[in-house]
């Protein structure tokens, strides 16, 4: 899975650098922690629910890396991510009709916290919400609490950094869902 992995995230660079205000970043920061997170999930995760963290690595990789360097999350990565998740669940046999529950649940609570504090949370964060949701919903109704926590700390971590209008949300959200995909329902 590290050459699969390293090749996907070679080419999600190569997206990046294509897409509308395109992100520039080096291949190699999007291909070997892809690489590696698809080693990890390959090694741990079902192979019936693999589908799931391996998409949610690879987009979280290129999200992560492009929230990190440019401090935006491009509408060309979080829109898309509905339907693919929802066609990663639908493959791997979730209930669907709790990941849209979770989708709702997860991205409204965000949505509710932006518009309470709109310089607290980015519209892309937002936006990411919503499949991520679905993916936590889909493992357990408590990964929806747990994963907000998880993702919370690590913005918690990420503000000893950066500026606290500027603290990125998304790496947090990618990381707490990343590893409850990992242990699926």
């Amino acid at each position: 899975m590290l050459i699969p992995g390293f090749l996907a995230g070679a080419l999600g660079a190569a997206l990046l650098r294509r897409l509308p205000r395109g992100a520039t970043v080096s291949p190699l920061w999007c291909a070997a922690p892809t690489a590696v997170l698809w080693f990890v999930a390959w090694a741990l995760a079902p192979p019936r629910w693999l589908p799931v963290p391996l998409l949610v690595a690879w987009l979280g990789v290129l999200l992560v890396v492009t929230d990190l360097r440019h401090r935006r999350l491009p509408d060309a990565l979080t829109l898309p991510a509905y339907p693919a998740v929802g066609v990663a669940l639908w493959l791997c046999g979730a209930d669907l009709a709790r990941a849209l529950a979770g989708c709702l649940l997860f991205g409204g609570f965000h949505l509710a916290v932006h518009l309470v504090k709109p310089w607290a949370l980015g519209g892309g964060d937002v936006k990411l919400a919503g499949p991520l949701g679905a993916v936590l919903a889909s493992v357990s109704w408590s990964a929806l609490p747990a994963g907000a926590l998880l993702a919370s700390l690590i913005t918690l971590l990420l503000s000893t950094r950066w500026p606290a209008d500027a603290v990125p949300h998304a790496p947090g959200l990618l990381t707490a869902t990343w590893l409850a995909a990992l242990w699926p329902p």
